[in-house]
């Protein structure tokens, strides 16, 4: 890559692939999708609206009342512009009468103890044009003046009957917003510097093809990722950001795909060929798909065909596979329902499985049958576990077989104990107490 920017183009870079067997689209795509040559970013549009109240819009909401605030704005523009040629015209046509009779109207201004009423008796005048008459100077009444009168009255005529015309027709009245937006954006407006222009988002997976290697992806707390050759490493002694450390490792293939769940319930995609290598400290798993408002909740990898439990702290939960989570979009697609107050738990998988339990936040335990769970693609899903209002799902397990390991402590010891038979039931009871343990968990039963 070099940078060809100067006096000729303000910005030019030049990217060379090193080979020239490698496909001028893949090569632009592959730029587009690890670069920041294609970016996006989130924007939040608050504003004060016509209605006099801040809020948040989106873009074509905001759009729409600029352009109604514009059109009410010319409309009280043009209104008081027509008051004003209104009043002009009054006033024009009280001294058109003076001139037409300009020696009978000095003569009762020299004769009469009231001219004011006498002006307004005779020629039949409003108050202000008589007020007028007495305020003017006898050669603003000459021949001259009177031609002006004459002209600027046909001049405000022909202004009044435009501005009537305007006001009348919501069509002409839009026409001429769009007239001063054009001629604003021809006096202020400079020339773009880039093109708009409909363009689908480059994608990942238009990369051209890897070669298929054990791969361990490594994801650190605060969500960056980077991928390392091989399964079973020592990520010991792998280095962080400062403030950050190590979050979850997933061993899988290089030409799988990663899913990112968001705590809005949508599912992103991420080609594994697409993360850095580990040689250094990685990249944001954001900057790969579009989150807008949401944040990861939860990574994992897998094949189509793996069954998945997705389990809320409302209680509520389904079984869907693999590949129902996967999507082309840079913006993901909803996948959960998630309810106000609510959040995701950790995905299960749920190969070999046949029971379930759930751990209410009270202490309460319930083993019923997977079978008995539903599958759906996407959606709310169905009741896990009896909930009252204000008492939420701690955690899922999925077991093969009717029984799990209950650990916690008691007493300040820590201490394991087994399910029983009372904690089995069928999907969406309340299930049994734990017993006294404090800081529950549930595991699996050895063996």
């Amino acid at each position: 890559a070099r940078d060809e920017s100067g006096k000729d183009d303000d910005v030019r870079l030049v990217f060379e692939p090193s080979s020239s067997r490698i496909d001028r689209n893949e090569f632009v795509a592959l730029l587009l999708a690890h670069t920041s040559l294609e970016t996006s970013a989130p924007i939040n549009l608050v504003a004060v609206g016509i209605d006099g109240r801040p809020c948040q819009k989106a873009l074509p909401q905001l759009l729409g009342e600029w352009c109604t605030f514009r059109i009410r704005t010319v409309h009280r523009r043009t209104s008081h512009r027509l008051q004003k040629a209104d009043e002009r015209i009054h006033i024009l046509e009280g001294r058109h009468i003076v001139f037409l009779n300009i020696d009978e109207v000095i003569r009762i201004i020299r004769e009469s103890d009231d001219p004011k009423a006498a002006l307004i008796a005779r020629f039949a005048l409003s108050d202000r044009q008589a007020e007028d008459i007495l305020e003017i100077r006898l050669r603003q009444l000459a021949r001259l003046e009177g031609i002006r009168i004459e002209q600027e009255l046909g001049r405000l005529r022909g202004e009044r009957e435009g501005l009537l015309k305007l006001l009348g027709s919501d069509a002409l009245l839009r026409r001429q917003v769009i007239r001063e937006i054009r001629a604003d954006a021809d006096k202020y407006g400079d020339a773009r510097r880039t093109v708009i222009e409909a363009a689908a988002t480059a994608s990942r997976s238009e990369v051209a093809a890897v070669a298929d290697e054990a791969v361990t992806v490594i994801i650190s707390e605060k969500g960056w990722a980077r991928v390392r050759q091989g399964h079973g490493l020592d990520l010991s002694g792998l280095a962080f950001k400062d403030g950050d450390r190590a979050g979850s490792a997933h061993e899988c293939r290089s030409v799988d795909s990663l899913v990112i769940v968001s705590t809005e319930g949508r599912a992103f995609t991420v080609a594994i060929a697409s993360l850095p290598d580990g040689r250094g400290m990685g990249a944001p798993l954001s900057s790969f798909v579009d989150l807008g408002s949401g944040r990861i909740a939860h990574v994992l990898t897998g094949q189509p065909d793996d069954e998945i439990l997705i389990a809320k702290t409302s209680g509520y939960g389904f079984i869907c596979t693999y590949g129902d989570l996967l999507s082309r979009q840079k913006a993901g697609k909803a996948v959960v329902s998630v309810e106000d107050g609510a959040s995701i738990l950790p995905p299960l998988r749920l190969a070999g499985m046949d029971h379930l339990g759930a751990l209410s936040g009270d202490g309460r335990l319930l083993l019923f049958p997977l079978a008995q769970m539903k599958r759906l693609a996407s959606g709310k899903g169905v009741q896990i576990i009896g909930l009252h209002e204000g008492e939420s799902l701690r955690a899922v397990i999925a077991t093969s077989g009717p029984r799990v390991a209950i650990r916690g402590t008691l007493r300040n010891r820590p201490k394991t104990l087994a399910s029983e038979d009372r904690h089995l039931g069928q999907r969406a009871r309340r299930g049994s107490p734990v017993g006294q343990l404090g800081n529950v968990t549930l595991d699996h039963w050895p063996g």
